[in-house]
């Protein structure tokens, strides 16, 4: 009785996920990573992005790390962020201009805005945003009137 407790408890060959946090996403490790790091090079590259409820809360502490990163400015730490995000201009970005607009910040870089609901599934949508990030909204184009084609025709 004394070793059952130590023992993961097995049914049916599977073992219990007690003390194992965090979304798989539905997708093997190697997928899982590369859709964190697509998602993260996205973020930094747009300021904001749509996606599911459960991605961006498994986005959010990777992006935050990437920051972290940023702030620190060191020739290992750009390596490391450079092996991470997907391309090298976004990479400049983080250590340009997003690092820099959070110096004096300790931590908390990103919000999560939930969306509602996703029509085609039923998946909760969110939007996850950079802290600071507003949207720029496009000018209109103004439509020039058509002449009437009665009054031209006499």
């Amino acid at each position: 009785m004394a070793g059952c407790i130590s023992r993961a408890v097995t049914l049916k060959g599977q073992t219990m996920r007690h003390r194992n946090s965090g979304s798989k996403l539905g997708r093997n490790p190697s997928h899982r990573r590369a859709t964190l790091r697509n998602l993260v090079t996205n973020l930094f590259e747009h300021g904001r992005i749509t996606t599911t409820l459960t991605r961006a809360k498994a986005t959010r502490p990777v992006a935050e790390k990437m920051i972290t990163l940023g702030k620190r400015d060191t020739l290992q730490s750009r390596r490391q962020a450079a092996a991470y995000i997907m391309t090298p201009a976004v990479t400049q970005k983080l250590f340009s201009e997003i690092a820099p607009k959070f110096a004096d910040r300790a931590g908390g870089y990103t919000r999560i805005v939930q969306a509602g609901i996703r029509v085609g599934d039923g998946a909760k949508v969110a939007i996850l945003e950079m802290v600071g990030y507003e949207l720029k909204k496009k000018e209109k184009k103004e439509k020039t009137k058509k002449e009437e084609p009665a009054a031209a025709a006499s």
